[in-house]
């Protein structure tokens, strides 16, 4: 694809098998708030992402340039759209979040609008819910939404990226002592996705090749819908994407 959502991506091989090691070795930073039932060593991981995302399952490529599978990227926006009809025809409660302010917010934004046009009420909890400065992440910010989409806020006042599964948890504890019932979907990617669907919630998200965790989700049932692309191009790239997806939802405006 011109656009490099899929096909040969810029995430580097070396990154992508760092992350995949990583998450063999249990490292909670390259979970995503998940927790995998499976052995999961690095073979099967790189295995799976082969599988899923469309990685080269040579072992022996370890340097340059990595791919994406086009049509593994088609083929879970039409998962993903057929879940957003669902949602629209029952009106249902959704939660749209994502670490990537910059790429993919226009995406979340135009699945907020939506949702929201369809009768879908979009849910905003924890509004200024502070990141804890000291946990693994090392975020620093509040949880704050633009356009009904969950971000974590600087204090500069600037969206920030973010693969902490801490705030989708402040949202589910925020719901849960207010006697609130849990999103019945939720729409995100990196932790926000991950810790979603460790809780038991319908979860759909965005992932690249360097964040194994989401298609070990899917791959054991904890995360309903991966879709592979690169996550962070320039967010117009992202159009023709987002307008294919909203269609085949039958949610175009």
């Amino acid at each position: 694809m011109s656009s490099r959502i899929a096909g040969e991506v810029a995430t580097s091989r070396e990154n992508n098998l760092d992350h995949m090691l990583r998450l063999s070795e249990r490292d909670p930073l390259y979970l995503l708030g998940l927790h995998p039932t499976g052995a999961w060593q690095f073979a099967e991981v790189l295995a799976l992402m082969a599988k899923l995302c469309g990685v080269s399952p040579d072992p022996d490529h370890r340097y340059g340039q990595d791919t994406i599978d086009p049509d593994r990227t088609l083929d879970r926006l039409d998962a993903m759209a057929a879940r957003l009809a669902i949602a629209a025809d029952r009106k249902e409660s959704v939660f749209i979040a994502t670490g990537h302010p910059v790429g993919l917010r226009p995406t979340h934004t135009a699945v907020a609008a939506a949702l929201g046009r369809a009768g879908c009420t979009l849910l905003t909890p924890a509004r200024g819910w502070r990141h804890p400065d000291s946990s693994p992440y090392g975020d620093r910010g509040v949880l704050d939404y633009l356009d009904h989409v969950g971000v974590l806020m600087g204090y500069g006042g600037y969206p920030r990226h973010t693969h902490s599964p801490l705030l989708m948890e402040a949202v589910l504890d925020e719901l849960a002592s207010t006697g609130q019932p849990p999103p019945d979907l939720v729409v995100a990617d990196h932790g926000w996705a991950g810790a979603a669907g460790q809780a038991g919630i319908d979860s759909m998200g965005y992932a690249d090749c360097n964040d194994p965790a989401l298609f070990v989700g899917e791959a054991e049932g904890s995360v309903l819908v991966t879709v592979p692309l690169d996550d962070n191009v320039e967010p117009s790239l992202y159009g023709p994407m987002t307008q294919y997806l909203l269609a085949r939802a039958g949610l175009t405006a």
